[in-house]
Order: structure tokens, then sequence, then C-alpha cells
């Protein structure tokens, strides 16, 4: 029987941003397609968020172009942002809010009627476990629950195709557990992107690695296949450290 080709979700081609000299990304190219958790791994500063911001249509990229389940975020990105939720590392919250008043804003602000967004809301307080914290502000809850509230707002639309920027910063073993969790009952309905620099994230959700490193793209594949028969640890130094950087220059 014939392999169904799945519908590509999200795709990057030839991406690269420049600041005057100063290159933040050159040429990343990838796409993902529908029902796939990639990680997308490298060091702080590997051109990650930039490449992300670019995807989400909130930066613009210098060269290339940048696709989100088949719409051009340089000229369609309203029509893409219907598909997509995104989770910037410092996401969009507002701390004199509750949980349910920012909810309730953004899905105004989504143009959701009414009735879809009392049964939105409803949803991803449950997919976030957010029912202690509804009527409290959101300045004054923990770094784990802001990460939820943040990841709720992402959801509120259902999107086909999520999109998050180092969604366990800060978090503790706990919150990291039960987010990692999350992601993977979310992978089994969504496409997701999620970066990271930290290795156990890479083993714990993702199918595929996109290892990202001075703005370039260099690995992509399976967890599997990123250890090489040694550890994940040992292949990241290898490509990311001094070593990796003295071989391609």
């Amino acid at each position: 029987m014939a392999e169904v080709t799945r519908r590509i979700m999200i795709e990057a081609k030839g991406l690269s941003k420049y600041y005057g000299p100063f290159v933040a990304i050159k040429d990343v190219s990838f796409s993902i397609p529908e029902g796939q958790i990639v990680s997308f791994l490298g060091p702080n500063g590997a051109g990650k968020s930039t490449t992300m911001k670019i995807l989400a249509g909130y930066l613009a990229a210098s060269q290339g172009t940048a696709h989100v389940a088949g719409f051009d975020m340089t000229v369609e990105r309203l029509s893409g942002a219907r598909h997509l939720g995104y989770l910037p590392e410092n996401g969009p919250l507002y701390n004199d809010m509750t949980p349910i008043d920012l909810l309730m804003f953004f899905g105004e602000a989504r143009q959701l009627d009414p009735a879809r967004l009392k049964n939105r809301v409803g949803i991803v307080v449950e997919q976030c476990a957010l029912q202690a914290v509804l009527e409290k502000p959101i300045g004054k809850l923990s770094r784990g629950y802001r990460q939820r509230v943040g990841l709720a707002q992402a959801l509120l639309h259902d999107p086909a195709v999520l999109i998050m920027d180092e969604p366990t910063a800060g978090l503790d073993p706990n919150q990291i557990r039960d987010f990692r969790e999350n992601i993977k009952i979310l992978g089994k309905t969504k496409t997701i992107l999620i970066s990271t620099h930290i290795l156990q994230e890479v083993e714990a959700v993702a199918d595929r690695v996109i290892l990202i490193h001075d703005g370039r793209v260099l690995f992509d594949g399976t967890p599997y296949a990123l250890r090489e028969g040694g550890s994940l640890e040992q292949t990241f130094y290898r490509l990311t450290g001094a070593d990796g950087r003295a071989a391609r220059r």
C-alpha cells in the first residue's frame, strides 16, 4: 500500500536575516508535515527565536519565504495566523488581567463568535488545568501557571499548528514534566515546532530534531540519528562546541 503524503504545515525556504553586518540566520530551510512534533534545538543565540518569529509573521526575513498551513507569512499573515498558535519565550500576558479575562480578550480579538468562544475557553481551561487560578491576577501567578495561561491563549482558536519558543524555560521539574505531557497529547492532533536548548526536551517529546547553530541548520533527522551511537550531549557539543566551529571554518 502506497504511503499517504502528509500536508506540509510549516515550511522555511532559504530564510536569512541580517542586522547590518550581523547574520542572525543564513539560508535556513526545512519543512514539517502535519502531525509531527519537531524540536528546534540549538545553544543560546543560535537563531532559533529569529527563525520562529519569521515563521509566525512577527519578523520580516531579509531573504527567503516562510509558510504556515500553505500561507505565505509575509503577504498572507492574517490567513496563516488563523491556523497558528504562537507562544513566544515571553508570552503576551497582561499582569492586571485574570486568565479568564485574558482568554475572553484574545478570543474577541480573534473574532470568535460568543458561543464558540465560550466553548473554546472551557476546553483550553481544562487542557491547561487553569481551573484553580481563573480569577487570580496573572501577575500573581507562578511561572508554571503563567506558561499554562500562555499556552491556553495559543490554543484558544484551535490552531492546526503550534510554534513555541523555549516554553519550559524557568519551570521547575514537576512543571516541566506536566508541560511535556501536555505537548505529547497535543501532538496527536497538531503539528508542533518547539525550540529548546535542553537536550532532555528532545528525547522527551520530539519525533524529529532540527539543530541550528550560528544561524545555520547543521542537522535534520530523528533523535536516534543525532545520537550516532553516543549520547545527545556528546553530539551536541561536537557540532556546536569549539571543535565544531573550527571544523566549519
